[in-house]
């Protein structure tokens, strides 16, 4: 079973997020820091993250730009989840190192779209 890296220092998103990737059958870790996040990466080797950009110690677009340099890492799908609805932050959130950017405000099938969209892609496992 994939297991999705939920990257948020506000409790409630994990829960929320957390509940919403349960009910499609994923696994899910969480992370409320970056350098926490990055030692998930490399301990656990999530399918997928969901990142939060404003966390502290290290930032997600640190923690993005990190998994991206790194061999090992890079084709990790990551998807940018944040507060932040400025255009110039979705613009950002694609161009810079993210799969993927979704509003903190957007429908949970929004999400649920995105995520089985990415494993099944980083996998290669559909057709058609």
């Amino acid at each position: 079973m994939n297991a999705v890296l939920v990257v948020d220092d506000d409790r409630t998103q994990q829960l929320i997020i957390s509940k919403i990737l349960k009910r499609i059958g994923l696994n899910v870790i969480i992370a409320s820091n970056g350098v926490e996040a990055l030692e998930q990466v490399y301990n656990n080797s999530p399918s997928l993250i969901i990142l939060d950009l404003n966390i502290p110690g290290m930032n997600g677009t640190e923690v993005c730009e990190q998994l991206k340099a790194d061999e090992k890492t890079q084709k990790l799908p990551v998807v940018v989840y944040s507060g932040q609805e400025r255009e110039f932050d979705n613009y950002w959130g694609k161009s810079k190192c993210a799969d993927a950017y979704l509003s903190k405000v957007c429908h949970p099938q929004a999400l649920i779209d995105t995520v089985l969209k990415l494993l099944c892609f980083s996998a290669c496992c559909c057709v058609g």
